[in-house]
């Protein structure tokens, strides 16, 4: 069987590996829209510079080749933008829209600028057109869903341009003159058709390649089809596969609505195997589209090898398209899966689909365990756990796991959207997000990840909200409150923070009580009050204190001498350090009382008492010593030497300067009288204060 590599929803043909995809006719197309760039627009005609960018729609139904005519024509005017080209689909396969706040975050993350987790639509889209003030850039934005999603996502500069794809008209946006596309041309027709069969078939028999032709009337993704029935088929005749497109009648009892495309499928797809076929319309239920061995096995409850054996047999047929992947990964032509979905929901039983829409989320659960334990070697259980599950779903390296997840990353993102939609499998859905979010943190880090975490704990939220969970909903919105806390939407994590308060005291959960509080506390000093930040610290710390938690005690005491200190409270300031200090010496945490003593000793010296000051430094630099945290030690001999500087002794201060310099340049510590001469010197000033 020839293999080949054609685009269903284009006219891209490869009929080998080795044979280069060339671009089939649309000659007079290409021409118009390359005319429509140097068009003069109406700004232009009444004497006014465009404020925007140029727009050209090509517009389409699925698998008419709008997709790739957009792809050449980028091509070939891609020079004239030397600050490059940026690319966003703005349609799911399924028809679902792409909410404008994605398709801003995946071009600002194209221009290498990632935005802030949670940050709103307008936020992102005016910080993708401050991103593209200025540059010549060309923008394709493929399978619009609507004028609004485009209008949004336009540059404010008329140096740019957008290339748009769209099923329909953009009415909305001024100035655009749709390309409107119909089939390819009968000689273009005939060479993607040879691109399949071969030269000879089509030229011993012409005109019943011809009578092919227009059967399909010329549609690209109809012509891929036949194409790959024919390659499947080496003894059939053109004329075979002609009579029988011309022999269906329009429509059909599965749902399908006469076009060319959908009659070339139902014979193609009616020649298929029975579990191949299965297999096909289950794939209406991959998320995004996006197929591996593994989704298309838990789909149709098959082993894996057997899933990517029909997979690979479907790429043949035209039935998928291979993604350009390391991995084996398929893509669902858009254009195909509203034909597909019609034959799942004829042909299926609804439980059906339901137990298999659950065997892919069980799936997907396992393979992010697995992600996540190939990090954790150094754990026992997680080696255990490992080794106990079956080799399809071990990763044979870290390195391994992470490529997975972040090529599988829209698919799996797509999942736990689907599952919260789905509302019938909320168990499934809170085990998937609650093992992306792991995966997500161990191979990602939570700060990388966090505006897919900032959307993964919106929708852990969402199935709390609506199965009555408040201690998840408490950890939802202290997790989304942290997020936003971290990117200065402060107010926005103090509403949080207070709701996840009231889930935690709903639920009976002192944990998540105790630590809304503390975070309450944290945003009003962020906020500059520190009177309610003080207070709120002080409700955690009772509340840790009624538990017996004296380390987490101790560290609050350290927050409230904090927020006491930036109130220029320093009595109440060293009282509460000096409790944190006892609570950390009680509990042998050297490096957390080194830190305290530091603490004390900024809070001395901002009351005005340099000497007590200095002594309590001493301190904590033993203290740092003996915790072996030399970027501590640093600071604190780097706070000695300003406190020395101002009682009048330069001399010291230099000495502890230059130790501190050394322990900044990771410098291993010498062996010789310098550093002794610094702390004899912190002696003598100290003895010399005090006479």
């Amino acid at each position: 069987m020839t293999d080949q590599a054609v685009d269903p929803d284009g006219a891209e043909l490869s009929a080998h590996p080795a044979t280069e995809d060339r671009f089939l006719g649309r000659t007079r197309e290409l021409k118009e829209l390359r005319a429509d760039i140097e068009r003069a627009g109406l700004d232009t005609l009444s004497g006014r510079k465009a404020p925007r960018a140029r727009v050209l729609l090509i517009a389409g139904r699925p698998g008419s080749g709008r997709t790739r005519l957009a792809e050449e024509l980028v091509r070939q005017v891609a020079e004239r933008y030397p600050d490059g080209v940026l690319r966003a689909r703005l349609s799911e396969p399924g028809g679902t829209p792409v909410p404008v706040e994605q398709a801003a975050r995946d071009l600002l993350a194209g221009l290498g600028m990632p935005a802030p987790a949670g940050a709103a639509e307008d936020d992102l889209a005016a910080a993708l057109r401050a991103a593209l003030a200025g540059k010549r850039m060309l923008l394709l934005l493929d399978d619009a869903a609507g004028a609004e999603q485009v209008d949004a996502l336009l540059p404010d500069t008329p140096d740019s341009l957008v290339v748009a794809v769209s099923q329909g008209p953009l009415t909305g946006i001024a100035d655009v003159r749709p390309c409107t596309l119909g089939g390819l041309d009968t000689k273009s027709a005939l060479e993607l058709l040879t691109g399949h069969t071969g030269s000879v078939r089509i030229t011993v028999d012409p005109r019943s390649a011809e009578s092919l032709v227009e059967a399909c009337q010329g549609h690209p993704a109809a012509l891929v089809l036949a194409g790959g029935w024919l390659a499947a088929r080496p003894q059939a005749a053109v004329s075979d596969l002609a009579k029988r497109m011309h022999a269906y009648t329009e429509g059909g009892a599965d749902g399908t609505d006469g076009t060319p495309l959908s009659r070339v499928f139902r014979l193609v797809y009616e020649q298929l195997p029975a579990p191949a076929a299965r297999t096909l319309r289950l794939l209406c239920l991959a998320p995004a589209g996006l197929v591996d061995p593994h989704t298309a096995s838990a789909l149709a409850g098959c082993s894996v090898d057997a899933a990517r054996a029909t997979l690979d047999d479907l790429v043949a047929r035209g039935l998928l398209r291979a993604a350009e992947s390391p991995l084996p990964q398929y893509e669902v032509p858009g254009c195909l899966h509203p034909l597909l979905r019609a034959l799942a929901e004829s042909q299926e039983r609804p439980a059906e689909l339901q137990l298999a829409r659950a065997r892919m989320l069980e799936r997907t659960v396992r393979l992010l365990q697995s992600c996540r334990a190939i990090t954790e070697t150094d754990s026992p259980q997680a080696r255990e756990k490992l080794n106990g599950m079956p080799p399809a779903l071990r990763f044979p390296s870290p390195r391994a796991a992470a490529d997975w997840l972040r090529i599988r990353r829209p698919a799996l993102l797509a999942s736990a959207r689907l599952a919260v939609a789905d509302g019938e499998l909320d168990t499934l859905a809170r085990r998937l997000m609650s093992q992306l979010v792991r995966a997500l943190a161990a191979h990602v880090g939570t700060q990388a990840a966090a505006p897919d975490l900032y959307g993964v704990h919106g929708l852990v939220l969402d199935v709390a909200e609506r199965r009555g969970l408040p201690r998840e909903k408490a950890a939802a919105l202290l997790n989304l409150g942290d997020l936003d806390a971290q990117t200065g939407r402060t107010r926005e994590a103090l509403a949080r923070y207070r709701a996840a308060l009231d889930a935690g005291r709903e639920a009976n959960d002192p944990y998540a009580t105790g630590r809304a509080m503390e975070s309450v506390g944290g945003a009003y000093q962020e906020l500059g009050d520190h009177d309610r930040a003080a207070d709120w610290f002080g409700r955690a710390l009772a509340e840790r204190l009624a538990r017996g938690e004296h380390p987490e005690a101790a560290r609050l005491y350290g927050r409230i001498g904090t927020a006491h200190t930036y109130a220029g409270r320093y009595g109440e300031a060293l009282r509460n350090w000096r409790a944190a200090l006892a609570g950390y010496r009680r509990s042998g945490d050297v490096a957390a009382s080194a830190r305290a003593l530091s603490e004390i000793a900024r809070v001395q010296e901002y009351a005005g008492r340099p000497e007590e000051s200095l002594r309590t430094c001493q301190e904590a630099v033993e203290w740092a010593r003996r915790a072996e945290d030399r970027r501590l030690q640093a600071a604190l001999q780097l706070r000695l030497a300003d406190t020395l500087d101002r009682l009048g002794d330069p001399a010291a201060a230099r000495l502890h300067r230059a130790a501190a310099e050394r322990m900044l340049g990771e410098e291993p510590p010498e062996e010789d009288a310098r550093p002794e001469q610094a702390a004899n010197a912190c002696e003598i000033r100290t003895a010399s204060s005090e006479d």
